[in-house]
């Protein structure tokens, strides 16, 4: 009798190691909710403002806008109209937002009222707020790289030649911006205070043209996502050392770092999404490949849920096959085919 309870309390022992160590193993990411939102018009970048819960989207084409969405229902909730615009990007303590539009739309966040345009020059494109000292700066792949505008009152402070291409930036927030070079393959170093570059980053051919940027500030470490090759690469942001390359899919066009989990995010076109864990600073992984949908090549991050929210539509076949050798083109949308993603565990 007494064999017979011991050999029982270790069955009920490993169970119990057993369940414990099922509950402790990290659970994939998934596509958790989609909601097809339609509408007319192209798009590019997704913005999520957490502060604000809401979630901007520009459309363009004949009706150019940015349609504006409740960030934790996904229910609309008005427009920017009047805005051909790539990118939207808002100042939480001004309550100002701005899209990269030509020309700028600055607006109310809170009525979603156009407060002003501001004239600029340049094919706007990409767009970041710096907190350090409330100016957006807009980007562009023509001259002038980038303008700078402060977030306050829609002035423009001034403009920098970035030396290339420019697609996606982050912040340090302590007066470093970081702007990924696409015809260079390199990372632009910014001083906030005086708008000059202060050093390029060379990708040293691991990736090139790079469409993504993601920065987990802490560790002062840099992920950009690249087309040729495929690849996040991962370098030191205090002096550029390359210090890894991992693959990732194909068609990128954005990523981000989540510095409540330690994970660096990047979209692609082919429809993954890609999940980088940094075990430490000095080691990273791919944890995952995300099935999410073809187009659905840019994100933002909910910094107060930890979701990804990505942008995509259904497309027809391209009309004719692509040249040898040459990039593929795309067919058109599917009336009222596009959709919001969300991804999370």
């Amino acid at each position: 009798m007494r064999r017979l309870f011991v050999w029982a309390a270790m069955i009920a022992m490993l169970a119990l190691i057993g369940w414990a160590q099922a509950a402790s193993t990290p659970q994939p990411y998934k596509v958790i909710k989609t909601a097809k939102v339609g509408g007319a018009g192209g798009f590019d970048y997704v913005y999520a403002d957490a502060a604000g819960r809401r979630l901007y989207i520009p459309r363009t084409g004949t009706t150019p806008r940015v349609t504006v969405f409740d960030l934790d229902t996904l229910d609309p909730v008005g427009e920017i109209p009047n805005a051909n615009a790539r990118g939207v990007a808002v100042d939480p303590a001004s309550n100002h937002g701005f899209c990269s539009s030509k020309p700028v739309v600055m607006w109310d966040t809170k009525t979603l009222t156009t407060i002003k345009t501001i004239d600029i020059k340049g094919n706007p494109d990409g767009i970041l707020f710096d907190p350090f000292n409330a100016r957006v700066y807009v980007f562009s792949h023509s001259a002038p790289n980038a303008t700078v505008i402060d977030a306050k009152d829609g002035s423009v402070v001034g403009t920098i030649d970035l030396g290339g291409a420019p697609e996606q930036a982050v912040t340090d927030g302590q007066g470093h911006l970081y702007v990924d070079i696409e015809d260079k393959d390199n990372v632009a170093v910014v001083d906030a205070k005086t708008l000059a570059v202060t050093a390029h980053y060379d990708l040293g051919g691991k990736g090139g043209g790079p469409a993504g940027l993601a920065f987990d500030v802490k560790n002062h470490l840099l992920f950009a996502a690249c087309h040729k090759p495929a690849t996040m690469v991962i370098l030191d942001a205090n002096d550029g050392k390359i210090l890894e390359a991992l693959p990732i899919g194909t068609g990128v066009d954005g990523a981000v770092f989540n510095p409540e989990t330690g994970e660096a995010f990047s979209s692609q076109g082919d429809g993954t999404l890609t999940v980088v864990m940094e075990n430490s600073p000095s080691s990273f992984v791919v944890a995952q490949n995300v099935a999410t949908q073809r187009s659905a090549k840019t994100l933002t991050l909910d910094t107060k849920t930890n979701r990804i929210l990505l942008i995509a539509a259904e497309f027809t076949p391209p009309p004719t096959p692509p040249p040898a050798g040459g990039r593929g083109g795309r067919g058109q949308m599917v009336p009222d085919s596009f959709t919001i993603l969300v991804v999370a565990k």
